[in-house]
């Protein structure tokens, strides 16, 4: 019986076959999903009132903030050098082919004018709608926006009974939870009419697990509105009917261990690790404990190996600039993919090893080095015509084993396999 995924990394053995068996699997997605597969890199964007405080975007739980001192936050919000088009410019150069911005995080506050609520980031100083000049400076560029939406509401009077979280906010106790999800549901339905997104990011029905959320209904509307629209939900369990793409937090695809208990179990959706460039998805001025350019190319390239996205995050200042550390980050990730990208973009993975990953472009194979620790390197095939993308990396391959006797400069050594 022949072995797929063994063939997968012998390309060059049953082309015809191999063809085949990727026509069929990719028969089963859509062409809004193979885009999206396709895509690979974007950017996330967690920013709201809760950058004023610069402690990140859970310092209203995390300091037990009551709502009666929360909420004045946003008569000072201001954001006075917020330029949306230098954002997506950004972005565009780091390579990112798409964007996802918090439309409401678990505080409650809206990023864009909503007509359900007053509390929103037109009835602040700035009194611009972000998200409206968001996407239109993506559509300059030719990035997609995805609209992230915080299910959780820290803020609203019937998010009641409360779940794990949210306990500090001083609400009077009591509520209407059906009255919340029409709420909520509505205003994803706004957000779906008005600003006509690529796809939604859904976050915080971990809160409250065993709640009924109406996600038949809140998924069926939004097809109904939209009916391309790839719909994620971060709730760390299997994906629910309905759900688009997969998501996994801070962690690779199905790796245990991580910050986050994200389920293990991998589906045949498309996916999608979303990563911080340091500790904190909101702007925190005491974290400084930003990784690498090195490392987060490696998490690029794992990611790819498992077929995955990578959604990197910046927390963009109250004054609605992006840090320093996190900028030139992203340049130089831009500048890593204008020379290597064809190992990355439109790519399907293949395998994720402790010091390589594998993706594949039609019959051509990428081999990413992540690691130099050694010169010598078992590798998942035998005979191939190797060539280096990464120069000046000169090697040998004798029966899967690659000898290194020089390696580049790059932080990431690639081999191509056609």
């Amino acid at each position: 019986m022949l072995n797929i995924e063994r063939a997968y990394i012998h390309p060059q053995l049953c082309k015809k076959f191999l063809t085949y068996v990727e026509h069929k699997r990719l028969m089963k997605y859509t062409p809004s999903q193979l885009w999206f597969m396709d895509a690979k890199f974007g950017i996330f964007i967690h920013w709201g009132i809760y950058s004023l405080l610069k402690r990140g975007e859970w310092v209203m739980h995390n300091e037990k903030i009551p709502i009666s001192k929360y909420e004045p936050l946003k008569d000072m919000f201001e954001a006075s050098l917020f330029e949306p088009q230098e954002w997506v410019e950004l972005f565009k150069d780091a390579g990112a082919r798409y964007v996802t911005f918090t439309s409401k995080h678990h505080d409650g506050f809206c990023m864009y004018d909503s007509a359900l609520t007053k509390y929103k980031v037109t009835n602040t100083p700035l009194g611009r709608d972000v998200v409206g000049e968001l996407r239109d400076a993506c559509n300059d560029e030719g990035l997609k926006l995805f609209l992230y939406y915080s299910q959780l509401d820290w803020h609203h009077p019937d998010y009641y009974p409360l779940g794990r979280t949210g306990q500090y906010a001083g609400r009077v106790e009591g509520g209407d939870w059906e009255r919340y999800l029409e709420y909520y549901i509505g205003q994803v339905r706004e957000l779906a009419v008005n600003y006509k997104p690529v796809g939604f990011w859904f976050d915080g029905m971990w809160d409250k697990p065993d709640a009924d959320w109406k996600l038949h209904d809140l998924y069926q509307m939004i097809h109904s509105i939209l009916p391309n629209a790839l719909i994620g939900n971060n709730h760390h369990r299997k994906p629910y009917p309905g759900e688009d793409f997969q998501i996994f937090e801070q962690s690779l695809p199905g790796e245990e261990g991580g910050v986050i208990k994200n389920t293990t179990y991998i589906s045949d959706l498309p996916l999608e690790t979303c990563l911080t460039i340091n500790n904190s998805w909101g702007y925190n001025e005491q974290d400084h404990q930003h990784k690498s350019v090195e490392k987060l190319l490696e998490y690029l390239v794992k990611t790819a190996g498992m077929n995955s996205n990578l959604l990197l995050n910046v927390g963009p200042r109250p004054d609605g600039t992006i840090q320093k550390e996190h900028a030139t980050r992203l340049i130089r990730i831009g500048e890593w993919l204008r020379k290597y990208g064809e190992a990355i973009y439109r790519t399907r993975g293949v395998s994720v090893e402790e010091n390589y990953s594998v993706t594949r472009r039609d019959e051509v194979q990428y081999l990413m080095i992540t690691t130099k620790e050694s010169n010598v390197l078992e590798v998942p095939f035998k005979y191939a015509r190797l060539h280096s993308l990464t120069t000046p990396l000169k090697f040998e391959l004798s029966n899967s084993v690659l000898y290194i006797s020089e390696w580049s400069k790059e932080p990431i050594e690639i081999l191509k396999l056609e």
